[in-house]
């Protein structure tokens, strides 16, 4: 199942028009930055979809600047569809002077179906349900530098998720599961985090490694549960303008009772793209990908009206592989792959924020058709 997307020509080209006094990418001067994405989409259990997604980007040190201070941002998306659904998801990233704090923050409610293909990773096509979610999450996390590229802080996070089955189709109408109408949950973490990366939007040089580890206490979630998150990215760059990035993702969840809508799910627009979004869950989850980047000097001049713009892009080429199981279920013949292509334009160079705009192909299993998908997004996968 993929998404689509239709964007408003009219205003992108506007949006780039607004950025062409910034042709000049050698030694950009950082400043505050605002980009609306309005798009139009499509998928068949929600109907048509309006939305807009906003990203604010500034500094937190503006009264005295250190060249030192990553931006910050402020991610607004919104949209409603024509079976009376709708999202609200609002993210934040701070990044105080020199880096002395990073503070990160999302508050998400949402009214929308999606499919359920069941539990492990040989779930069929043709068993999916259409299942209605309403979820509230509020996820906080807080991380002090501790010496020069380490970092440390508490991790907090609440949902609240309700289910219904759409109708009599498919699994899980008649399937036993944990918390199958909803529950809520409540993990406390500690986080830790290794970060050299010479920009965090769109890197080309340092590494990324983060590992959370959090604990949801019975009285303050549906049933106590352990969750394990780590992260690694590390990226390269060899010759001009080509970059490779790699990308390692692993997460588990432990408890003696386990709610289906907290297993790790695989498939997403950032790791193993191609697949839809939980197409495959289970108690673990195990992926990683590669990723190459070349980016295209600002040479193109592109006049049109009163236009006159000097766009900035890059072109992507991406492969991956990834798999879920249970605890005494691993088997490494059973990872799928996944491989794609997409571009990349700098709508904000000082910052190097970018749209991104990826396809995805995944497996094809026997009598169903290849898994793709289509993905446009503000930033990098990571």
């Amino acid at each position: 199942m993929c998404r689509k997307f239709i964007l408003s020509a009219s205003l992108i080209c506007a949006a780039l028009g607004l950025k062409a006094q910034d042709a000049d990418t050698t030694a950009p001067a950082r400043r505050n930055s605002f980009f609306p994405l309005p798009a139009i989409g499509y998928a068949p259990e929600k109907g048509f979809e309006i939305g807009v997604a906003g990203l604010y980007s500034f500094y937190l040190d503006e009264n005295n600047p250190s060249p030192k201070t990553r931006n910050s941002s402020i991610i607004l998306i919104a949209s409603v569809t024509t079976e009376k659904q709708w999202k609200l998801d609002l993210r934040t990233d701070f990044w105080t002077r020199d880096n002395a704090w990073h503070l990160k923050g999302n508050i998400r409610y949402h009214n929308f179906p999606f499919y359920f293909y069941g539990i492990g990773d040989s779930t069929h096509y043709d068993d999916r349900s259409l299942v209605g979610n309403r979820r509230l999450k509020g996820q906080f996390e807080a991380e002090k530098r501790i010496g020069k590229h380490f970092f440390i802080g508490p991790s907090l996070l609440f949902q609240h998720d309700s289910y219904e089955a759409k109708d009599s189709k498919g699994i899980y109408p008649g399937m036993t599961l944990v918390d199958k109408d909803g529950g809520y949950v409540t993990y406390v973490g500690l986080t830790g985090v290794f970060d050299n990366r010479d920009n965090q939007n769109y890197t080309t040089q340092g590494s990324l490694v983060r590992l959370n580890t959090s604990y949801a206490p019975g009285f303050m979630s549906s049933f106590p549960l352990w969750k394990l998150e780590f992260k690694a990215n590390h990226f390269f760059t060899f010759l001009k303008n080509n970059t490779v990035g790699l990308n390692a993702y692993a997460a588990t969840i432990q408890g003696n009772t386990l709610p289906f809508y907290q297993l790790p799910e695989l498939g997403n627009d950032f790791i193993m793209r191609g697949y839809y979004a939980g197409r495959y869950r289970d108690q673990n989850y195990l992926a990683a990908q590669a990723e190459y980047r070349y980016f295209l000097d600002p040479k193109l001049r592109i006049k049109l009206w009163k236009l006159d713009m000097q766009p900035t892009f890059a072109l992507v080429a991406f492969a991956g592989t990834g798999s879920v199981f249970g605890n005494r279920g691993f088997e490494a013949s059973r990872f799928k792959p996944n491989y794609g292509g997409g571009i990349r334009y700098f709508y904000d160079k000082s910052s190097r924020l970018t749209i991104r705009i990826d396809y995805g192909i995944g497996e094809q299993r026997p009598g169903e058709k290849r898994q793709s998908g289509f993905y446009l997004s503000l930033g990098e996968a990571f």
